[in-house]
């Protein structure tokens, strides 16, 4: 028997049917998408060394007839108790596509409760659902009982945070991270919780959001991209710009890697059978909030990079044609027209999203979080569409290749919805001609 198990861990050996507590026993269970839709990651914590077991089987259903093993990494936080956790990955093979499971994870020595998920539809003829927000707090994260409602009662197939978590995962020696990964399990045990990092997981760099999410790829999470439906997802970190003590090196590595993947998304057959390209990423270029943040300046440094004019990113989005850039950070949320280098380049004047010749900028950073809303100035600028104050979320689906509907949630009132607009382009690619400004 392993050291520290005890009379519990014998008796969760022999008796599995025994939810077994202690430091060997699953908490912190989140999903993510490795790409294959055959496939799906079950990453957890606990705080001695068990096993990395996952059960499951379809659903409906009490048998979890398959069993899949992974393997459990020891992170020791950055803070003055050093406290270490072991965090397990585990990936389910052979899934078949829009099937629902059940799953349990954990070990003899302790099981998680049942969860459920289901898989996701393979190829690109299908319309993929999103719950998207960033900002949200072990304290005040009002939009999360909502969320947790709708995830639950099969709304989505994927959420994607866009930075700033638990506020922090790294105070208190971590146990903040430890209870906002309790808390958001009734989200992330679900659908695919999909992340990028913001800056407030910046504390020894990155470790916590390094150590603790499992996104595709092989960047730690930091920057990665997917294919869901008709789209291709990119996700890249903003703070590498602003946290140049862990090596300026990381924006250029970055900012290549972004190039390669957004030249392979623009090949023709690719950009063909997958025309929607979406980032995220945590800060924006843009916005008219009443701070002194990245976005309120001019010469904003995600969008214009490191001086002189290195690495800029609305220059590198703009030339490959991406379609719809979703930020955070600000406590607010907001819709821009059309934009690029601060002119509206609108579809037409009385369809400005068809067929618009750049990017779409989406802000929607008021989860919910310690630090509260953030205000706007007095009047907005003539690039900017509409700004709600309300703690709330946004919904988007990709609803086929020429069609995408995205909305905003209020909580504040009740899960109106504050805004809503369809995004429509009827031709792949880039498409770019500057002279169609409105």
């Amino acid at each position: 028997m392993r050291r520290g198990a005890g009379l519990l861990g014998f008796l969760c050996l022999w008796m599995p049917q025994l939810r077994c507590e202690g430091p060997v026993q699953p908490e912190q269970v989140h999903l993510s998408y490795p790409g294959d839709p055959t496939s799906m990651v079950v990453t957890w914590t606990t705080f001695d060394l068990a096993e990395s077991l996952v059960v499951f089987g379809k659903a409906p259903g009490k048998d979890l007839p398959h069993r899949a093993s992974g393997n459990a990494t020891r992170f020791v936080d950055g803070g003055s108790l050093g406290r270490a956790m072991f965090i397990h990955r585990v990936t389910l093979h052979g899934l078949l596509p829009g099937q629902n499971y059940l799953y349990r994870c954990g070990s003899p020595w302790g099981w998680s409760r049942p969860y459920g998920f289901r898989a996701l539809l393979n190829g690109s003829s299908w319309s993929p659902r999103f719950a998207l927000f960033g900002d949200m707090g072990l304290e005040n994260p009002q939009s999360l009982p909502r969320l947790q409602r709708e995830v639950q009662q099969g709304w989505y197939d994927a959420v994607l945070h866009i930075g700033d978590f638990a506020y922090d995962l790294h105070s208190d020696n971590a146990t903040v991270g430890d209870a906002f990964m309790r808390k958001i399990e009734a989200v992330a045990a679900f659908v695919p919780y999909m992340t990028c990092p913001g800056n407030h997981e910046e504390k020894y760099n990155f470790s916590n959001y390094r150590s603790r999410f499992s996104m595709p790829g092989d960047t730690e999470s930091l920057w990665y991209s997917w294919d869901v439906g008709p789209a291709h997802l990119i996700a890249f970190s903003t703070e590498v710009y602003f946290y140049l003590d862990y090596g300026e090196q990381l924006v250029a590595k970055q900012f290549q890697w972004l190039e390669r993947d957004l030249q392979e998304a623009n090949r023709p057959a690719r950009r063909g059978e997958r025309p929607w390209i979406i980032t995220m990423g945590h800060r924006p270029m843009y916005c008219s909030n009443n701070d002194k943040d990245d976005c309120t300046q001019y010469e904003s440094i995600v969008r214009k990079g490191l001086k002189p004019d290195r690495y800029g990113l609305e220059d590198l989005f703009f030339k490959y044609g991406v379609d719809l850039m979703l930020w955070a950070h600000e406590h607010s949320y907001e819709r821009l027209w059309p934009l690029y280098d601060y002119k509206v380049y609108n579809g037409s004047t009385t369809a400005p999203y068809t067929n618009p010749s750049v990017p779409v900028h989406i802000i929607t950073g008021s989860a919910g979080c310690v630090e509260r809303l953030d205000p706007f100035i007095p009047d907005p600028r003539e690039w900017s569409a509409l700004r709600v104050e309300d703690y709330g979320y946004a919904r988007m689906q990709i609803v086929n290749k020429t069609h995408l509907w995205l909305e905003q949630v209020s909580d504040d009132q009740n899960g109106k919805v504050v805004d809503k607009i369809w995004l429509i382009k009827d031709r792949p690619g880039p498409g770019i001609d500057l002279r169609r400004k409105v």
